[in-house]
C-alpha cells in the first residue's frame, strides 16, 4: 500500500488556493463532493496539458520559420558584404596602377554605376528584414490573443477560477491594444503592406467576434447577480414626479470583491468599445484618407438601460391610453440612478481612455432612444392608422391625441436635456447632440411623420385664426404693445398680434426638433402656409373694398390701409427674424437628401426660410400703396378737367381777390381731404412712399395737361399758374419743409416762364448749356423749348 503524502503547510498555500477551497468547502456536508471535485480537476489538468503540448508544438514551428528565414536573410546579408569587398579590393588595386589614369576613370564609372543599384539592394533586404520582424511580432501578437481568448471561452476556467478568468481577459485586450498600434503604424508608415494589416485584421476580427458577446453576456449575468435591474413594482401614478429618496440602487450598495468584480467587467466592456472605435477610425481613415468620428453608445451602459426598458414596458402596456405616465416613468428612472454614472462609472470610463463619452450622457441618451423605440412600434402607427380612418370623429380625436403627444414629447425632451446640462460637458447646440437626447428624432428616421405633424398644427392653427379673422373688430383695433417697438411705426390692427401669436408658436414648436434639415422641413409645411393664408386674407379684403365702390369711399380707403399696415408688419417682422441665428442656420440649406428622401425639395433659398412669403408680403404692399395712389390721383384728375380745359384763363387779367383759380379749389379740397384720411390710418413709410407718388403723378398730369398742350402764358397768367401750384404744394407742405422739390417739372416749367424776354430768345439758341445754367435738370431740352415759346410777352 503506497504511503499517505503529508499536506502541504497551510503558509504555503496562495491566495487563489484559499479562495477555491473556500468556495468548494463551505461546511463539513461539502466534503462528499471531493471525489467529483477531483474528477473534474484530473480532467481540467488533462486538457491543459493537451493544449500545452499544442502550443509547444506551435512555438517549435514558430522558431523553425523564424530560422529559416532568419537564415535566408543572414545568407543575403553575406552576399552583399561579399560583393562589397570585391567593390573595394577592385578600386584599390586599379588606384595603385602606374598608369592609373584610364583605369582610374574607368573604376570611377564602375562605382557610379553599381553603387546606386547596390543601395537600393541594401534598402531591399532592409525593407524585407523589416517587414519579416512586423510580420512576426503580429503573427506572435495574434496568437496570443487568439488563445487567450479560446482559454476565456473555457467553461471549466470561468467557473472554477473567476480570477484567472479575468486575468485573461485583460491580457487579450491588452494584446489587442498592442496590435491595433502596430497596425496603425504600418498604416500609416507602410502604406504598401496592405495585405499584411487585412490578414491580420481578418484575424483579429474573428477574435473580437467571439470575445464581445462573452464579455457582454458575462456583464449581463454579473448585472443579474447585483440585482439588476431594480424592482419598479412600487411606482405609483402618484410618486412618479417625486424623486425617490430611499430609491434601491444596486450600484451603490455593491461593496468588496463583487464591487471590484463589476468596476473590473465594466472596464474591460469600455476597453473592448475603445479599441474596436480606434479600429474602425484607422481602417476606415486609410481607405478613404480623411478622419472620420464616430460615436457608439456605451455597450456597458446599454445593458445597464434595457433590462429597465423590458421591465417598464409591463406599466406602459396599463398606460397606452396615457402616454402622460410613460413619459414619467422614463424621466423618473433616468433622474433617479444618474448620479451614479458620475459618481461610480464615469471614472471607469476615463480609465478606459474612451475620449469623449460621458456616462451622464449616454444614460440620458440610453433612456431616450429606448422611450423612442416604444414610441415607434407601439404608439406612433396607432395614432397614424386613426388619422387615416374614414370616421370624421375618430380623426378629429387622433388629431388631438397626436398634439398631446407631440406636448408631452416637447416637455420631456426640455426635462432630461437639463439632466445632461448639469454636468457642464455637453453643447446642446450642436446638432448631433440634440438628436441623441430628444424623443423628437423619430422623426429623423420617418420625415412622412413629420410631415402630418406639420399639417395636423396648420389645421389647428387655421381654424382658430378663421375665427379671429372673420371678426370685424380685429382688423380695426390697433396694437397698442409699448413691448414690440415696430407696433408703433406700423400701426397694425390687432388681428397682425394675433397672427403673430399663431406662428410663434409654430416656430417655437419647430425648435424642439434636433435636426436642422427637419426644421425647416417642418416649417415649409406649416408655417410658410399660415402666413399665405394671412396674406390671402389680407388681399381678399383689399379687393372686396376695390370691387365694391373702386376706393371711393373714405371707409374703404380705411380698409385698404390697415391691411397695408398689417402686411408691412409682419414683413417686418419677417425680416427681423431673418437676421436670427436659428433661422439662418435653415437658410444655408442643411439637410440629408439621402437619408431623408425627397427633401430635396426643401431646399431653402438663400434670402432664408420665408424669404418667399417676404417677397410676397412686399409685393402686395407696394401693389395697394400704389393703387391708393391711383385712386386719389383719378379723382383729382376728374375734378382738375375744367380748370385744364379753360386755356384762355392763362391770357386773362388776374383776378386779385382770389388767391386760387376757382376751378382749381374743389380738386384740392378732395385731394387734401383722401390724403388726410389716409394719413390718419396708413403707416408712417407707407404713406410717405404713397403720397411722393402722387406728387410724382401730379407732376406728371400738369406738364402734359398744361405747359406741354400749346397754352400761351401772359404775365398775369404766369402769375396765376405760380399761385395755384403754390397752393397745390402747401397741400403737401405738412409731410416735407420743401415741397416743390417733389414736383421737378412743373417748378422748372414756372422757373422757364418767368425768364425774360430777351433771356428766353438768347437761352433758345444757346441749347442745352443754358439750361444747366438756370438750374434746369429735368426738363429735357424739347421740353424747356416748348415751355418757353408758350410765354407771351406784352
Amino acid at each position: 500500500m503506497d504511503a499517505i503524502k503529508p499536506l502541504p503547510q497551510v503558509s504555503s498555500f496562495s491566495a487563489s488556493v484559499f479562495t477555491f477551497l473556500y468556495e468548494r468547502f463551505r461546511d463539513s456536508s461539502d466534503l462528499s463532493q471531493s471525489p467529483g471535485l477531483v474528477s473534474e480537476l484530473q480532467t481540467e489538468i488533462s486538457e491543459l496539458d493537451q493544449r500545452l503540448s499544442g502550443l509547444n508544438r506551435q512555438l517549435e514551428s514558430g522558431l523553425a520559420a523564424y530560422a529559416s528565414f532568419s537564415d535566408r536573410v543572414g545568407g543575403l546579408f553575406v552576399e552583399v558584404n561579399a560583393k562589397l569587398a570585391d567593390l573595394s579590393s577592385s578600386t584599390c588595386v586599379l588606384r595603385s596602377a602606374s598608369d592609373g589614369g584610364k583605369e582610374e576613370e574607368t573604376t570611377e564609372n564602375v562605382a557610379g554605376e553599381e553603387l546606386p543599384s547596390l543601395a537600393k539592394e541594401v534598402a531591399q533586404v532592409e525593407s524585407v528584414r523589416a517587414y519579416a520582424e512586423t510580420a512576426l511580432k503580429l503573427d506572435t501578437l495574434v496568437g496570443e490573443i487568439e488563445d487567450a481568448v479560446m482559454a476565456s471561452m473555457n467553461k471549466n476556467l470561468k467557473t472554477s477560477r473567476s480570477s484567472g478568468f479575468e486575468e485573461l481577459r485583460l491580457h487579450a485586450i491588452k494584446t489587442l491594444k498592442a496590435t491595433e498600434e502596430i497596425l496603425s503604424l504600418v498604416a500609416r508608415k507602410h502604406p504598401r503592406w496592405g495585405r499584411l494589416v487585412s490578414a491580420v485584421d481578418h484575424r483579429v476580427d474573428r477574435a473580437l467576434a467571439m470575445m464581445r458577446p462573452q464579455a457582454i453576456a458575462d456583464y449581463r449575468a454579473l448585472l443579474s447577480s447585483l440585482g439588476w435591474p431594480p424592482q419598479l413594482s412600487t411606482l405609483t401614478s402618484a410618486s412618479l414626479d417625486s424623486k425617490s429618496e430611499n430609491v434601491q440602487n444596486p450600484l451603490f450598495t455593491m461593496e468588496g470583491s463583487l464591487k471590484s468584480q463589476y468596476c473590473g467587467n465594466f472596464h474591460a466592456l469600455c476597453s473592448l468599445q475603445g479599441l474596436q472605435l480606434q479600429r474602425k477610425s484607422r481602417q476606415l481613415g486609410s481607405h478613404k484618407g480623411e478622419n472620420v468620428l464616430f460615436h457608439q453608445p456605451l455597450w456597458a451602459i446599454e445593458e445597464l438601460v434595457n433590462p429597465l426598458i423590458v421591465a417598464s414596458q409591463r406599466h406602459f402596456t396599463k398606460w397606452s391610453e396615457k402616454p402622460e405616465f410613460i413619459f414619467a416613468l422614463v424621466y423618473k428612472i433616468t433622474r433617479d440612478y444618474v448620479d451614479s454614472m458620475d459618481e461610480l462609472l464615469q471614472p471607469l470610463v476615463d480609465e478606459a481612455k474612451l475620449a469623449g463619452y460621458s456616462c451622464r450622457e449616454e444614460w440620458v441618451s440610453a433612456m431616450v432612444s429606448s422611450l423612442s423605440l416604444y414610441l415607434v412600434k407601439e404608439i406612433f402607427p396607432t395614432y397614424v392608422g386613426q388619422l387615416e380612418a374614414n370616421e370624421t370623429d375618430l380623426r378629429s380625436e387622433a388629431k388631438v391625441s397626436w398634439l398631446h403627444l407631440i406636448d408631452l414629447m416637447i416637455s420631456f425632451d426640455k426635462r432630461v436635456q437639463s439632466l445632461v446640462s448639469q454636468s457642464g460637458i455637453l453643447s446642446l447646440q450642436e446638432d448631433g447632440n440634440l438628436v441623441r437626447i430628444s424623443s423628437l428624432s423619430v422623426f429623423c428616421d420617418r420625415p412622412d411623420w413629420l410631415d402630418l405633424w406639420a399639417e395636423i398644427e396648420l389645421d389647428e392653427r387655421l381654424v382658430k385664426f378663421k375665427v379671429e379673422i372673420d371678426n370685424d373688430r380685429n382688423w380695426t383695433l390697433k396694437v397698442q404693445d409699448e413691448l414690440i417697438s415696430t407696433s408703433n411705426v406700423y400701426r397694425p390692427p390687432i388681428i397682425s398680434s394675433f397672427f403673430l401669436q399663431h406662428l410663434s408658436s409654430l416656430i417655437e414648436r419647430s425648435k424642439s426638433v434636433p435636426a436642422i434639415y427637419l426644421r425647416a422641413r417642418f416649417l415649409r409645411l406649416a408655417a410658410s402656409p399660415m402666413i399665405q393664408k394671412f396674406l390671402d386674407s389680407l388681399l381678399l379684403r383689399c379687393q372686396e373694398a376695390e370691387g365694391l365702390t373702386a376706393l371711393t369711399e373714405n371707409n374703404d380707403l380705411i380698409k385698404v390701409s390697415n391691411s397695408i399696415n398689417a402686411g408691412h408688419y409682419i414683413e417686418s417682422v419677417l425680416e427681423e427674424w431673418s437676421e436670427d441665428v436659428f433661422f439662418l442656420e435653415m437658410g444655408t440649406g442643411q439637410h440629408n437628401p439621402q437619408e431623408t428622401p425627397g427633401l430635396e425639395n426643401f431646399t431653402e433659398p438663400s434670402e432664408g426660410i420665408f424669404g418667399e412669403e417676404f417677397e410676397k408680403l412686399e409685393k402686395f404692399r407696394l401693389e395697394w400703396i400704389n393703387k391708393l395712389s391711383v385712386v386719389v390721383l383719378r379723382g383729382f384728375d376728374a375734378r382738375t378737367r375744367d380748370y385744364i380745359k379753360n386755356r384762355k384763363q392763362w391770357q386773362e387779367k388776374r383776378d386779385k381777390e382770389w388767391t386760387v383759380s376757382r376751378t382749381l379749389v374743389g380738386a384740392l379740397d378732395y385731394l387734401q381731404g383722401k390724403t388726410s384720411i389716409i394719413q390718419e390710418n396708413l403707416n408712417k413709410a407707407d404713406f410717405t412712399a404713397m403720397w411722393r407718388s402722387l406728387a410724382s403723378e401730379i407732376d406728371k398730369l400738369f406738364l402734359n395737361s398744361i405747359l406741354m398742350a400749346n397754352v400761351k402764358f401772359s404775365n398775369d397768367g404766369v402769375e396765376r399758374f405760380k399761385e395755384d401750384m403754390d397752393i397745390l404744394y402747401g397741400v403737401f407742405r405738412a409731410w416735407c419743409v420743401r415741397p416743390e422739390g417733389f414736383f421737378p417739372k412743373l417748378s422748372e416749367g414756372l422757373t422757364v416762364l418767368k425768364m425774360k424776354e430777351k433771356q428766353v430768345k438768347d437761352g433758345l439758341s444757346r441749347g442745352d448749356k443754358w439750361l444747366r445754367e438756370n438750374g434746369v435738370r429735368y426738363l429735357s431740352e424739347a421740353e424747356a423749348k416748348k415751355v418757353a415759346k408758350s410765354r407771351v410777352f406784352s
